[in-house]
């Protein structure tokens, strides 16, 4: 019998008593192998991140509508949207291990990989926002190699946020074109 032919099979009552077993933990069973603690602390980090890349991208956003740069400031509106979208993400999953998101300030402003960066010129924005970028992906990327098969569940949110950081750096290198903008 081939792999693909096969059942899965397992005892439903033995599974049915585990499942029972420390009901007020959540989603943390038995089998979750992830160090929960350090996993939440490096999602905190990762959330302080987004939270501080997407005032980013607003800052730059108002200015560039106020500069007259419509399609710098579409883009880095969306961006911000999409930061936010991330933060949630990474918010509700830390709550869903039985945690509760940091947002102190002092906390997010200290712990962010990327930085708070206001600029008053297209180039600078684009290269700011090119460095945070890059820097999420690389986090991101460090993240999922972490957790390896450890979490499932947090490691496919974090591949979703890394696919859509890697649109972000294409966008933002389309828009030193579009602006004719060296970025180095």
């Amino acid at each position: 019998m081939s792999k693909s032919e096969a059942k899965f099979i397992t005892d439903i009552e033995k599974l049915r008593e585990l499942a029972k077993t420390r009901m007020d933990q959540g989603v943390i069973t038995e089998n979750y192998q992830a160090n929960k603690d350090k996993l939440v602390e490096l999602l905190n980090i990762a959330h302080a991140t987004e939270l501080i890349c997407e005032l980013r991208y607003k800052n730059h956003y108002y200015t560039c509508k106020e500069i007259g740069a419509k399609i710098a400031a579409d883009e880095f509106l969306e961006h911000a949207q999409e930061e936010r979208g991330h933060a949630e993400k990474i918010a509700n999953r830390i709550m869903q291990l039985g945690s509760i998101p940091k947002t102190d300030p002092n906390f997010i402003i200290n712990n962010s990989h990327a930085k708070y960066v206001e600029c008053d010129n297209i180039k600078d924005m684009i290269r700011e926002n090119l460095i945070a970028e890059r820097i999420a992906v690389y986090t991101y990327r460090e993240l999922i190699q972490y957790i390896g098969n450890d979490d499932p569940t947090t490691r496919r949110m974090l591949e979703d946020i890394l696919a859509t950081e890697e649109e972000h750096v294409d966008d933002i290198q389309e828009l030193s074109d579009e602006y004719q903008v060296t970025v180095q």
